[in-house]
């Protein structure tokens, strides 16, 4: 039985993951949650799936979370009580499904303990590629990605060796917005924004699919766990999401993984790697239902972000923690109807400029990066 640690257990990937656990007991089994402020789903959480350790945040969270369980549960405190409960409980895999660049210590922790790591947190490898891999490398860790995205090129390579691959092909739904012309942007609300065509998910990615910088900071993280330069990674429009991604090999043949849009099967793969389960209650493609694939490229002009993620990931260094951290609180300001739509663009683009790049070769330099770019996104609201 595989023992799973989940940090961000009351999101919407942590609990879809708790789903699949619970639907195959025999496989998988919780050893330990972790999550912000959300204490009273962490109690339920906790008597469902008798986990005696867990992590609140949020120092007031994690007190009253105590006070909740008695000694049911030793509830750890802060950031530093993720590390704690990685100290207290040895996992065989974290799912690190935390927020953004929240998710970064947790991961580099877990690996120099030795716990292998699906990945549902691209801001890790963003903002902090370099130094993760290598620290997987080092351990013998495997990193196993829970995107759809990733998960489907993560298939699709699985037996081919890495002379064979040409190129990746990220597909990407577009978003609610993609048809919608560009002289209206400045218009989008905070509610247009949160209503996504074909998956359902957390605000902060929700905004990031709507604006593109989902799939910018995407094609960053495809780079860093496929190895891959850049100009070998491509974003295609496919706003059905049944193609979840593709792989173009050297004889200009391309495999695809397909499905219907379920964040269950990407998790439940990263879980039971390199083995297949059923998912209880997913839907097969209806091929007498779908009549047509669509595809469409990508539109720079409306959606900057992409171009603004090649830059910072070609450049490197400390750059991709700034577009990162940047588009975290411009997005947060947009959430707080504080700022527009296109402001988040514009926003991002005079950190990525202002900044001056420094080798992102310790987690201090990233989270000084990190620091820098917050306060000059607050500097400018």
């Amino acid at each position: 039985m595989k023992r799973i640690m989940i940090l961000g257990s009351t999101g919407s990937i942590g609990r879809q993951a708790l789903s699949v656990i619970a639907a195959h007991e025999q496989q998988f089994s919780v050893c330990a949650v972790a999550a912000h402020t959300h204490w009273q789903e962490a109690a339920m959480q906790i008597r469902q799936y008798h986990i005696r350790f867990a992590c609140m945040t949020n120092a007031a969270a994690a007190a009253a979370l105590q006070q909740e369980m008695g000694r049911q549960c030793t509830v750890f405190s802060g950031t530093a009580g993720m590390l704690q409960l990685m100290d207290a409980v040895q996992a065989d895999m974290v799912l690190t499904s935390l927020v953004g660049a929240a998710g970064i210590e947790p991961t580099l922790y877990a690996i120099q303990k030795g716990m292998d790591i699906a990945l549902a947190n691209k801001e890790t490898l963003v903002a902090a590629g370099e130094l993760v891999m290598q620290a997987a490398k080092d351990k013998g860790v495997h990193i196993v990605p829970v995107d759809s995205e990733h998960g489907a090129i993560f298939q699709c390579l699985q037996g081919r060796r890495a002379e064979e691959v040409d190129s990746l092909l990220i597909t990407a739904s577009g978003g609610p917005h993609f048809h919608r012309p560009a002289s209206e942007f400045s218009k989008i609300t905070v509610e247009e924004c949160l209503t996504h065509p074909t998956w359902h998910m957390g605000k902060k990615i929700t905004v990031d699919s709507a604006t593109m910088f989902n799939k910018g900071l995407e094609v960053i993280e495809a780079h860093w766990l496929f190895h891959l330069p850049f100009d070998r990674i491509e974003v295609v429009i496919q706003p059905q999401s049944i193609i979840h991604s593709m792989v173009q090999f050297v004889d200009s043949s391309v495999l695809a993984q397909l499905g219907m849009p379920d964040m269950r099967l990407p998790i439940q793969y990263a879980f039971s790697y390199p083995a297949r389960f059923p998912v209880s209650g997913a839907k097969k493609i209806s091929w007498k239902e779908l009549r047509h694939l669509d595809f469409f490229a990508p539109c720079p002009e409306k959606f900057p972000s992409l171009p603004l993620a090649y830059e910072a990931g070609k450049a490197g260094g400390t750059l991709p923690a700034v577009l990162n951290a940047a588009n975290e609180e411009a997005v947060y300001a947009f959430l707080r109807k504080e700022i527009s739509f296109t402001r988040i663009f514009s926003l991002v683009a005079a950190a990525v400029d202002a900044h001056h790049v420094q080798p992102a070769t310790s987690l201090a330099a990233v989270r000084e990066a990190d620091r820098w770019a917050r306060a000059y996104v607050h500097d400018k609201l």
